[in-house]
């Protein structure tokens, strides 16, 4: 099997690279010249936790794809990902397949374009970020679990397993929209997390009620659409719903203490902020949550106030701070 990495920056550059010395066939392929030159003369160096290694590897930009493509591991920032599958929709094979290594709920966006047939889901929930052109840094390992849009546990899906593999290990589930739809209600709290210089550990800590509540209004979403988010790395769907206010604060304590273990202390949203000066994924991951609010009759004030901040900080508006995590639990308070 030919497996593309569409997207080498993070997630993408550390999944593929962990494949190409496990002895997989990949081609990298990035819109960021100087990174494929990079890869195309150095190699691709990831930078572990645990080790430190760099791998030879075939690499190209998306204007020289080949003729067809097999299994596209998809990596790109969400708001790509509509021109990302279609510039390479008509060269996926009849039986290929487009993985979201993703965050959002972005296979529905592949799914139509390439049919739901051809989609796989993916949920990635693990540290990384891209350093320079050709380095990555893997701050950590976390939970990877792949499957089917229908919850079939089909062939297909064991030989993605055990391909991605060599990245660690990685499950395959009946239940993947339970998976994506828990990361939409943690990823609520790591966006707000980015409002402040504080690390995502801290900004949880010291500002526990508006996380929660955030959490909480995408949760109520998901129950709207019959579907009942899963826990990970910490995060605990069941409990941060609960109305028992007692396992509310002990199930925080249990994942600030994991996200202070982290060698990444704070989250890609803000590494975009503050670093990458550069628009972040917020409208691709919550404006579609926000619709489907609406549709359902369900009202999200904090989800539609934290984006709004999140484009004051994207569009020079608003500094970074924890009077922004102050201001946005005000907004359900009454006058």
């Amino acid at each position: 099997m030919r497996y593309t990495v569409f997207g080498a920056g993070a997630i993408g550059g550390s999944v593929g690279a962990h494949m190409v010395r496990g002895g997989e066939s990949v081609l990298f392929v990035d819109k960021d010249v100087e990174h494929v030159r990079a890869m195309q003369s150095r190699g691709l160096t990831i930078r572990g936790f645990a080790e430190t290694f760099t791998v030879p590897v075939e690499a190209t930009t998306p204007d020289a794809l080949p003729e067809q493509l097999e299994t596209v591991l998809l990596a790109c920032k969400a708001p790509a990902t509509e021109d990302a599958v279609a510039s390479f929709a008509n060269r996926l094979a009849p039986d290929g397949c487009v993985v979201s290594l993703q965050n959002g709920l972005n296979e529905l966006v592949i799914a139509g374009r390439v049919g739901e047939q051809r989609t796989v889901g993916a949920f990635v929930n693990f540290s990384a970020d891209y350093l320079e052109p050709g380095l990555i840094h893997f701050a950590g390992r976390g939970t990877f679990v792949i499957g089917e849009l229908n919850g079939e546990l089909t062939p297909r899906l064991a030989s993605l397993q055990k391909a991605l593999s060599h990245w660690g290990a990685v499950r395959a589930t009946d239940n993947i929209w339970g998976y994506l739809w828990g990361k939409q209600a943690y990823g609520a709290m790591l966006f707000a997390t980015a409002l402040t210089n504080d690390s995502m550990a801290d900004a949880i800590d010291q500002h526990r009620t508006v996380m929660v509540e955030l959490a909480r209004e995408v949760l109520r979403v998901a129950a709207g659409l019959r579907i009942t988010p899963l826990g990970f790395d910490g995060f605990e769907p069941e409990s941060i719903g609960s109305a028992d206010q007692a396992e509310v604060s002990a199930s925080l304590d249990r994942l600030i203490a994991i996200r202070h273990t982290d060698e990444k202390t704070h989250s890609g949203v803000w590494r975009d902020l503050a670093v990458r000066k550069r628009r972040t994924e917020v409208d691709a991951h919550f404006v579609p949550i926000v619709e489907r609010a609406r549709q359902l009759g369900l009202d999200v004030p904090l989800l539609r106030r934290m984006i709004e901040m999140i484009h004051d900080i994207e569009e020079g508006r608003r500094t970074f701070g924890a009077t922004n995590l102050d201001e946005l639990a005000r907004v359900t308070q009454p006058a």
